[in-house]
């Protein structure tokens, strides 16, 4: 490599919309930045980089082949499914993710999604301006069911960061905590848990959390048959990956009544298609994967990808995710 790396953002518009600096990045070297990349720029945009940086921007084998000059990847997320990080290993390409930035914004806006759920008050705001509070002959009304979370079982499926923090907000508000892992942990934390098999979970909690990464094996995990498992009472989150979930199975369950309702920040397809079968689905609030885009979330994220990038050019990459193929 040449004393000055050529770093090529390919989308950081998010990451960056005006607030949040790439100076720690652009001190490392000759930076390029892309707010946005289309799939058929990539490879054009890519060719003279020493370092990729990516977002969302797909990665895939074919990509990386027409890519000679490129030595490492870092992405802008903790999520890697966009890179073929078993392809950039055979050709000798570390490729690093930002782990633990957005934990607590991420728990935020789970329990945002499920406290407006329970109580609603994106619904009742909308009401009282509507005038319907003005209208009432009594001191209050409310539209539906009020659910208090006190005492009600938090099912969490993965057990990583973030899942230990939300099993920690959720028994902050009374709730019982069961939670499904590949890998239980020997010190699961100073929340008490149950871990139980997927089944168990679906069919004992009244609020099921996905906090795990998608993988191929999990891709469509929650199906039909997972979601008849449910309680007719129970609340789903996605904050996790859209194709955790296959969207027709929960639309269904959500129009027959089958779980009471949904709260989602992620989709399969981002940004949503227009066509998706959960815009019309009855109990059903979204967020737009705005989880973990907090100004101190993406700080940490910008400060941990300027270390990620400083630390490969130094010699000892960290935080990197295809240790096993290079």
């Amino acid at each position: 490599m040449s004393d000055t790396a050529t770093i090529v953002i390919l989308d950081g518009y998010t990451i960056n919309p005006g607030d949040n600096p790439w100076d720690g990045v652009e001190a490392l070297g000759k930076c390029v930045i892309h707010d946005r990349t289309p799939p058929e720029l990539t490879i054009e945009r890519s060719r003279d980089a020493d370092i990729l940086l990516t977002s969302k921007v797909k990665l895939d084998a074919a990509t990386l082949e027409a890519l000679p000059k490129l030595k490492y990847i870092s992405l802008l997320a903790t999520g890697y499914n966009n890179v073929d990080v078993a392809a950039a290993g055979k050709r000798g390409i570390p490729v690093s993710n930002v782990p633990a930035y957005s934990t607590e914004s991420v728990v935020q806006t789970t329990f945002a999604l499920l406290l407006e759920l329970a109580t609603g008050v994106g619904r009742h705001d909308t009401a009282v301006k509507a005038g319907e509070w003005c209208r009432c002959p009594d001191h209050s009304f409310w539209k539906g069911s009020i659910v208090e979370l006190d005492g009600l079982c938090l099912g969490i499926v993965g057990y990583g960061t973030i899942g230990r923090a939300v099993a920690k907000v959720g028994a902050a508000f009374g709730m019982r905590v069961i939670a499904c892992t590949p890998r239980i942990p020997h010190d699961p934390g100073p929340v008490p848990v149950r871990f139980v098999p997927s089944d168990e979970l679906f069919a004992t909690a009244d609020v099921v959390t996905l906090n795990c990464p998608q993988t191929p094996e999990n891709t469509g995990l929650v199906n039909a048959s997972l979601l008849a498992a449910m309680k007719p009472s129970a609340f789903l989150i996605n904050v996790a990956r859209g194709g955790l979930v296959n969207e027709a199975d929960l639309a269904q369950a959500l129009r027959s009544g089958q779980i009471a309702g949904a709260g989602l920040d992620v989709v399969a397809h981002e940004p949503m298609l227009p066509d998706n079968p959960l815009l019309g689905a009855p109990n059903c609030v979204f967020t737009p994967h705005l989880a973990w885009a907090s100004l101190a979330a993406r700080q940490r994220l910008m400060a941990i990808v300027a270390g990620n990038v400083a630390s490969f050019l130094a010699g000892a990459p960290v935080n990197v995710v295809n240790r096993q193929y290079l």
